[in-house]
């Protein structure tokens, strides 16, 4: 399906600094860009770098003291999504997991999946499917995780999302993560653009390991799971953060759109009685 993605941001700076921009549409198998442009103004020569193990795609520049600038980045974007029946799906020992995966079974900074292990096998290590066992922890965090925005900040932890049962996207995205690590199943950040997300924004949701494919999965149930744009991935929002800002630079504003650019699209969730997921590579 194809999509049209817009981001417009503004920035002011009081001294020279560097800024890292995470908005380009990853290029997946299953993800064509299939044209885009991104301009600074005013202009401002710009380097493209690759993250090293998961291959975002980042922008760094510098910026001049006393200045304003602002970027735009707009991109037509062709995914497909492959819908599976993960029914008969079983684990994966760790034994036999690529090297390359095992970064995303660790704890990590805002995924303590070592303080939620008792948690999460309480409430879901009885069941034998890890499809069917994400597919209950996603469900568990939607019911008892209050949707709020503004809630929580940049400090915020699955760990702190448990506790305190309110959070966005980033926050449930996190706490999924963490789950899925404690029960032994890899698990990473995806920040993408979402199709039907209101108010617009950038979007947050979580990939889970399973049966040697990343397989998609999103608790707040805000947005069909075939209306993403992946951005990039990363052990959590620390890895993918939309831009890193070095100096004396202040964020000013923003604009980010996703709309269809074809007709014929069918939103897809998933339904708890059907093991069926969405690779999403």
């Amino acid at each position: 399906m194809k999509f049209n993605v817009h981001t417009e941001m503004e920035y002011t700076a009081a001294s020279a600094g560097t800024l890292i921009l995470n908005i380009h549409a990853l290029r997946t198998p299953r993800q064509t860009v299939i044209s885009e442009e991104f301009v600074i103004d005013p202009y401002i020569k710009v380097e493209e770098l690759i993250s090293v193990g998961n291959d975002n795609r980042v922008f760094r520049f510098e910026i001049a003291e006393n200045s304003n600038i602002k970027v735009i980045y707009k991109a037509t974007i062709d995914n497909y999504c492959e819908v599976k029946d993960y029914s008969n799906l079983v684990e994966i020992p760790i034994a036999q997991m690529d090297n390359s995966i095992l970064p995303y079974l660790y704890p990590s900074r805002y995924c303590q999946s070592d303080k939620l292990y008792r948690l999460a096998n309480n409430l879901f290590g009885h069941i034998d499917n890890p499809f069917q066992k994400v597919l209950a922890l996603t469900e568990w965090i939607n019911k008892n995780v209050q949707y709020l925005s503004g809630s929580t900040n940049a400090q915020t932890s699955a760990y702190d999302t448990v506790t305190q049962q309110l959070g966005v996207c980033r926050d449930f995205a996190h706490l999924g993560i963490a789950l899925c690590r404690a029960l032994t199943i890899p698990a990473r950040y995806f920040t993408g653009y979402a199709y039907e997300l209101k108010p617009a924004d950038f979007h947050a949701c979580f990939e889970a390991y399973l049966g040697n494919e990343w397989i998609l999965f999103d608790a707040t149930g805000l947005v069909p799971l075939n209306g993403l744009i992946k951005i990039a991935s990363g052990r959590d929002a620390a890895d993918t953060a939309i831009a890193n800002i070095f100096g004396n630079v202040s964020f000013t504003s923003m604009l980010v759109s996703c709309e269809l650019a074809e007709d014929g699209f069918n939103p897809y969730n998933y339904n708890p009685s059907k093991l069926e997921g969405l690779s999403y590579l």
